[in-house]
């Protein structure tokens, strides 16, 4: 039995580049992680807008194009550690919710689910609608574990970049794997 972990990351076109950028980075750089990622259109799109243009396909082992329906996270016989949606936009959070399969996504999001693997969806949107809400409690509903991109502050950060690493270490966290993004509360 191997130890490397397989774990899918997509990247949704929510603001929050800085957070999926880190992600990539830190997971491509653990000896025992083979990264995949599902890019959509759209994050391509936000990641323009938000100057943060770095190319953070380079991290992953292999890329998976959002449209492929048929590629290896569509299917449950595909085995992996868990999935992480980051940033997942609010369009992505109501298909995830609603099990609609329209693209490679929200279909490896569906298929995550169902063999009951680890779903981390980063929701990214201020402020949040009724709709938002009880979508992220179907979601929770069905075993997706929800994870604001609400940056904390009591580890004393001093840069943007530090409130990047302390989300990033919490999504690390619910993957379970080990990582010293960020210092630990310690009371």
């Amino acid at each position: 039995m191997s130890d490397t972990k397989r774990i899918l990351l997509a990247v949704t076109g929510a603001s929050g580049m800085p957070y999926a950028a880190t992600l990539a980075r830190t997971l491509g750089q653990m000896p025992h992680i083979e990264l995949h990622m599902i890019i959509s259109n759209a994050a391509r799109k936000v990641m323009a807008l938000e100057g943060d243009e770095q190319d953070m396909d380079t991290h992953a082992h292999r890329i998976h194009d959002q449209a492929n329906i048929g590629a290896p996270p569509a299917s449950g016989s595909w085995q992996h550690d868990g999935m992480v949606v980051c940033p997942c936009s609010m369009a992505s959070l109501a298909a995830i919710a609603s099990g609609l399969g329209s693209n490679l996504i929200h279909r490896a999001a569906d298929v995550t689910l169902k063999e009951q693997r680890p779903l981390i969806l980063v929701a990214r949107e201020t402020p949040l609608s009724r709709i938002h809400l009880e979508n992220m409690l179907r979601a929770d509903s069905a075993g997706a574990t929800i994870v604001p991109a609400c940056p904390g502050f009591y580890h004393g950060p001093q840069s943007i970049q530090e409130l990047v690493d302390h989300l990033c270490a919490r999504i690390l966290d619910q993957l379970r794997l080990p990582h010293t993004l960020s210092k630990r509360w310690e009371g």
